[in-house]
């Protein structure tokens, strides 16, 4: 992560890093026709992301209980959480935004919610235009991710590969994660802007793959989706902190 690029850390051992604005080009025009087609995104307002997953251990102390399937070890805590549905992300934000409602992050207020699908893609893309941050070659994966060729057929703790080019860790693989947006299944009703997409359906996006999907699926433009009353353990999520 660049020295010069402002953070801060809460009580729970994660890490928000600064998002700026800027543009990308969303989707792929090589993927499936859910990615496509590709289009232009202006992020127009700065925002703090996390650096990874929400973990258990962090879960379990706003929620005061730990619905994860993969719970074994002394390490367990450090493992995102899964098993979450979209409806119980908005609990868990519901509940932290009234906890921190008057602590101040770099001198700033603010609230607590989920990426938008654009700013999730923005931030795993980190400013390159490969099918991974990393570059092209998906035998390069096992040193950024875990996916169903080296995951061992569970999650692992948070951190363990390597970070993307802004600093961010667990995007390709791990566990999907939830977003604010309803699915569509392209893009063709999409605008440039990073706001959440609105649809009549119940189904919610949730991006980057998970520890029991090939390859493919943990791409930064692959999209994910489900009933936002479905838990999965493949399924968690990521902060975001948008001051005010």
């Amino acid at each position: 992560m660049s020295s010069s690029r402002p953070y801060f850390d809460d009580e729970y051992g994660g890490r928000y890093i600064l998002i700026e604005p800027g543009s990308f080009i969303m989707g792929d025009g090589k993927g499936t026709r859910a990615e496509q087609p590709p289009h232009t995104v202006e992020i127009t307002e700065p925002f703090f992301c996390g650096e990874r997953p929400v973990t258990q251990a962090h879960w379990q102390a706003i929620m005061e209980h730990n619905p994860a399937r993969f719970t074994d070890g002394w390490a367990a805590g450090l493992r995102p959480v899964e098993q979450v549905s979209w409806d119980d992300a908005g609990e868990f934000l519901s509940r932290l935004n009234n906890i921190d409602s008057e602590s101040e992050r770099l001198g700033f207020r603010g609230i607590w919610r989920l990426p938008t699908e654009a700013e999730w893609e923005f931030v795993a893309r980190a400013g390159t235009q490969t099918r991974w941050s990393f570059g092209d070659r998906d035998g390069d994966l096992n040193d950024h991710g875990w996916h169903a060729g080296n995951s061992g057929a569970s999650t692992r703790e948070v951190g363990q590969k390597k970070s993307n080019p802004w600093g961010f860790l667990d995007l390709h693989g791990q566990v999907s994660e939830w977003c604010q947006d309803c699915f569509s299944p392209n893009y063709v009703n999409h605008g440039n802007r990073p706001s959440a997409h609105k649809c009549d359906t119940e189904r919610r996006v949730h991006r980057g793959g998970s520890w029991f999907t090939e390859s493919d699926s943990t791409r930064c433009s692959s999209r994910g989706s489900s009933m936002r009353q479905n838990r999965s353990d493949g399924i968690g999520l990521r902060l975001v902190w948008q001051p005010l």
